[in-house]
């Protein structure tokens, strides 16, 4: 029940550093878990009929080295379990120039929402869903939660635009990553992305509520030595993700 994706990482999609930018590598992982629910028959063409779609609630990465442009990267996947209204989906990220290399592993939580009362339901049930549990579990740390940001480093105002909505009518997954590096690009990121550190790095991801086009973020950000945290929110309202980017000790390369 794995399934394996190979890719190029083509010149548009790496930063200044030639680094695949954070936000690109998160929409690999997006694809890959995409192509794997319609390759196996329960992917958002399955589910749409019944008038459902998939949402992402959480994703957590731990990456060592970030490709480079005409690096071939190989995603392997799996769903661990479906439970409690909840899928979990596991990732290892292979560099593959030459020798197969692991460099890198992710978890992600989905769920799938009824679009008419844009509520979570119980999908799991239906025929479709059978015999898609693999079963094997990620050997990555559980993520600490994300607590509300209480005396923050600063913040930055952004409006949720066109190019921000994806075809569910609320601002991408994605896109809050893209929106937080955008706003604050800490020290030891950038040195990170340039390829001078010898550590790895984390990111974990809670999203919290959807927004839509012409919605108001307010991007509240706290830097600490070798980690950032954001709490994007809607004004004057409730968070709709928090993110935590944060170094770690190379553990898969």
């Amino acid at each position: 029940m794995k399934a394996n994706y190979s890719f190029e990482i083509p010149y548009q999609e790496v930063d200044k550093n030639r680094r695949l930018r954070l936000y690109s590598l998160e929409n690999y992982l997006l694809n890959v878990a995409g192509r794997a629910a319609d390759d196996g028959g329960y992917g958002i063409q399955s589910l749409l009929p019944y008038g459902y779609t998939w949402i992402i609630t959480r994703v957590n990465i731990e990456i060592d080295y970030i490709p480079t442009h005409t690096d071939k990267i190989r995603v392997e996947t799996w769903i661990e379990k479906n439970a409690h209204m909840l899928s979990n989906r596991n990732y290892r990220i292979y560099l593959e120039n030459g020798e197969s290399k692991l460099i890198g592993r992710a978890t992600s939580v989905w769920a799938v929402l009824d679009l008419k009362k844009r509520e979570i339901v119980n999908a799991f049930p239906m025929p479709m869903f059978d015999n898609t549990e693999d079963g094997e579990p990620l050997d990555l740390p559980r993520a600490g939660k994300l607590i509300p940001i209480q005396e923050p480093t600063g913040n930055k105002q952004r409006e949720v635009v066109y190019s921000d909505i994806d075809y569910n009518g609320h601002c991408n997954s994605c896109k809050y990553l893209e929106i937080a590096l955008d706003s604050c690009m800490p020290a030891f990121l950038s040195e990170y992305l340039s390829q001078a550190a010898s550590y790895g790095l984390r990111i974990d991801i809670n999203y919290h509520k959807e927004i839509g086009e012409g919605g108001q973020l307010d991007v509240i950000y706290k830097e600490d030595s070798g980690a950032i945290q954001y709490q994007l929110k809607e004004l004057n309202a409730s968070t709709c993700c928090s993110i935590r980017i944060s170094k770690t000790d190379k553990t898969s390369c």
